[in-house]
């Protein structure tokens, strides 16, 4: 089966994240955004047929939303992905809410771009697929920037993508944008929802969004000052905030693990000695050090316990290892095992600095135990 063309970035371990594009553009419209979105998720960006380099075969007139959701799930199948958060722009905005009301199983979470649960009816996208399909879209194209930027800002590449489109895949696209409305099944939708508008966008204005966000249940709406139709292209630092907090990125998903790797304790003894001259290496440490390396599934809590023991060994950070025997202890490792790990530190790290680590390891253990 010919499938949709795609880049994948990011580790393959990580929660896997599918980014829609929108009609005319190519995965390029998200150049700025997967790279960073990457560092915590398995980012799978996709192009429209006839768009990119998919396949114009893979659509014909009288298309659907539905018809191209199903290219979506093929892919991801063909990628071993079985559940994933999706954001898409625009068209593959409406990709996304497709999935989310008819194959929610397959969805952990959804952001809807600048994008709608209609098109404002059948009869404008009638009629630029007939124009499509008589003209070519070298016309078309030429009005790219006055529907997808703010006046004065443009990207090149993406108005080319648009001219090298396939006129035919294209025009069956528009199809599916005609035939396109879920307004009544957007309170079905259970899984959970960022709407995210363009100020500034004359295609799908933040009224279509605010009203996805009043019919999906616990919906939450972002609007972005000065974007207009393509938010990831012209905004992407509003656009990349927005997301990560939505699909847990690092920080929020790193106090998560930090809490339960270190306890409640500590973390609020830190939280609470913050100042605004830590705050931002507060945040270094629950974005990078908790929410990218510790929540890393190729290693157990286990063996990073043990790995974190030894470098704080090795480098005579002796208050530091105190808290991560109890956070070993978390992790379940017995005091024997924590014996043994400190006794191999003795062979490369040095017996002076095994002689000071059983020392405050053996004080945190004799705490727990007159504790219990």
């Amino acid at each position: 089966m010919t499938l949709l063309d795609h880049r994948a970035e990011g580790p393959a371990s990580a929660p896997p994240l599918l980014l829609g594009p929108s009609l005319g553009t190519s995965n390029a419209l998200w150049d700025k955004v997967a790279p960073e979105l990457s560092i915590a998720h398995r980012v799978v960006r996709w192009d429209l047929p006839g768009h990119g380099g998919s396949a114009a075969g893979l659509i014909s007139a009288g298309a659907t939303v539905g018809d191209l959701a199903d290219l979506v799930l093929a892919l991801a199948d063909s990628l071993g992905i079985e559940r994933f958060a999706y954001a898409g722009v625009s068209l593959g905005g409406a990709v996304g809410l497709h999935l989310a009301v008819h194959r929610p199983e397959r969805l952990s979470s959804l952001a809807v771009i600048c994008s709608s649960a209609h098109f404002n009816g059948s009869k404008p996208w009638e009629e630029r697929a007939a124009l499509v399909r008589r003209e070519g879209l070298a016309g078309l194209a030429e009005s790219a920037d006055a529907r997808w930027f703010t006046s004065g800002f443009t990207v090149p590449e993406l108005v080319d993508d648009h001219r090298r489109a396939d006129p035919d895949a294209y025009a069956a696209c528009c199809d599916a944008l005609a035939a396109f409305d879920l307004r009544d099944r957007l309170p079905e939708i259970a899984v959970p929802t960022l709407l995210v508008a363009g100020r500034d966008d004359p295609a799908t204005p933040p009224a279509h969004l605010r009203e996805i966000a009043d019919a999906v249940p616990g919906a939450a709406l972002v609007e972005i000052p000065g974007a207009s139709h393509l938010a990831p292209a012209q905004c992407p630092e509003a656009v990349l905030t927005a997301l990560r907090a939505h699909f847990g990125g690092p920080a929020g998903r790193g106090m998560e693990v930090r809490r339960e790797v270190l306890g409640d304790a500590h973390v609020d003894r830190a939280q609470a000695r913050q100042t605004p001259f830590t705050a931002r290496f507060q945040d270094f440490i629950s974005r990078y050090a908790w929410g990218e390396i510790w929540t890393d599934p190729t290693l157990s809590r286990r063996e990073r316990s043990m790995i974190t023991l030894t470098a704080l060994v090795a480098h005579s950070h002796y208050d530091e290892l105190a808290m991560h025997v109890r956070a070993a202890r978390r992790n379940g490792l017995t005091p024997e095992e924590i014996g043994a790990v400190l006794l191999q530190t003795a062979v490369y790290c040095g017996v002076p600095a095994a002689n000071s680590a059983f020392a405050a390891a053996q004080r945190v253990l004799a705490e727990e135990d007159g504790a219990s």
